[in-house]
């Protein structure tokens, strides 16, 4: 049985996929992804690369995920999964594509810096 190990990465998140065939389970950090993942659109985003490829019943998947908050930990997951399905069938890569799944989001929070009070904001000027 062929494992699939590739990884993603969102905000300070980072996942790490591996990903076999079965029968649809999707395990995050030992837990099921539906325990793991409270709402429905974290759900929506775990699943999206699976829907778009229409292989949600055909793979297994076991995730490592850590760092970052929710949303950005269920991103890294979909953008993992998504770069799995690419290695297991690169037919499904304009699709995936189209949908934007196997793209990077490289924003991330800017980071403070000194003499100001947040990344860009200065502290109050008083001229009197």
């Amino acid at each position: 049985m062929e494992v699939i190990n590739t990884s993603g990465r969102r905000k300070t998140s980072v996942a790490r996929a591996y990903v076999t065939k079965g029968s649809g389970n999707i395990v995050v950090n030992g837990k099921d992804y539906k325990e793991y993942f409270k709402t429905p659109t974290l759900h929506y985003m775990v699943t999206q690369s699976l829907n778009v490829s229409q292989a949600l019943t055909e793979w297994d998947v076991k995730v490592n995920v850590k760092g970052g908050g929710t949303t950005g930990q269920a991103q890294a997951i979909r953008l993992a999964i998504a770069k799995a399905l690419v290695e297991s069938n690169a037919d499904l890569k304009p699709n995936l594509r189209a949908a934007g799944l196997v793209t990077r989001d490289p924003r991330m929070v800017e980071r403070k810096k000194f003499g100001q009070k947040k990344a860009r904001a200065r502290f109050q000027f008083s001229k009197r």
